[in-house]
């Protein structure tokens, strides 16, 4: 079985630790579900510069297919971040380098390529908007990050990017649940067929069209902590692997029964993710960071 994921990738520069290390939500979508026994692959731009290039070999060096990347000339994206008391604070980022400026845009040959995955996942830091629907054509059932940003989530968005997603996520921290229960009966109002909250520690809700049901967070152990860093992604990912394993296809919705399930096995993996540096480590140090 085959994931993939496509769009954005990134270098996280950790400013307190001197160090930085490749991220972003599609890549590590497609690192940690080739961590969970998935095959899979990252399709994206890289940028000309050195940082393009340490985010591919970290990504191949996961056993992950980036064969169809490409290269575009400019710069790779990159944030700087600093951790306080566990949780990660963004300071700023080049907006994504090229790609955000200069977009994958698919052809014939990579939508055949999308057809080979079960599923494809993509993010709103991806400028995959315009592409959503070549995906779900291609075939793949397609997940996709809405991340937490209320821009990101107006009627016109929605109706430009929902009706092409099987499986939205949202991140609404501390709202409350009511307010988190009307998110989703919006989004899937829109044409989403799933979606999920995150909550941070109060846990994850997820809405079918039909029920609602809510999954408390997994303890963590503090003295293994290292960050919250991909926490997110890895909640995604875990959901998309047992969802997928338990049958999941566009013809046959998961139930219950396999949702519930998965939702656990969804929080189990983002508390596993409080004990990784950064997304997925492959940390390198930084002699003096640059500030953007």
């Amino acid at each position: 079985m085959k994931v993939i994921g496509f769009g954005d990738n990134i270098v996280d520069r950790f400013l307190d630790r001197g160090v930085m290390y490749p991220g972003g939500n599609c890549v590590n979508f497609a690192v940690l579900a080739r961590r969970l026994g998935l095959e899979s692959a990252y399709l994206g731009v890289f940028g000309s510069d050195p940082l393009g290039a340490f985010v591919r070999s970290a990504i191949e060096a996961e056993g992950v297919d980036v064969s169809k990347c490409q290269t575009r000339q400019g710069p790779n994206g990159v944030t700087e971040i600093k951790v306080i008391d566990g949780d990660r604070v963004f300071l700023g980022w080049n907006e994504g380098g090229v790609t955000i400026s200069q977009p994958f845009i698919l052809g014939p040959e990579h939508r055949s390529y999308l057809a080979t995955a079960a599923l494809v996942h993509s993010s709103v830091y991806s400028s995959s908007e315009d592409q959503l629907p070549s995906v779900r054509a291609a075939g793949p059932l397609v997940s996709f990050d809405y991340s937490w940003e209320p821009e990101r989530r107006t009627d016109s968005y929605l109706r430009r990017t929902a009706p092409f997603v099987d499986l939205a996520l949202l991140s609404l921290g501390d709202a409350p649940l009511r307010a988190v229960e009307d998110e989703l009966a919006r989004v899937t109002g829109s044409g989403a067929s799933l979606a999920v909250a995150t909550r941070g520690a109060a846990g994850a809700v997820l809405y079918d069209g039909e029920r609602f049901l809510t999954q408390g967070a997994a303890p963590t152990d503090a003295q293994r902590f290292a960050d919250t860093m991909g926490c997110g992604d890895a909640f995604v990912t875990g959901l998309v692997v047992s969802l997928l394993q338990s049958g999941w296809a566009r013809d046959s919705p998961p139930t219950a029964d396999t949702l519930r399930p998965a939702l656990a096995f969804a929080a189990e993996s983002a508390a596993e993710q409080c004990y990784v540096e950064a997304a997925f480590g492959h940390g390198r140090p930084v002699a003096a960071a640059t500030r953007i």
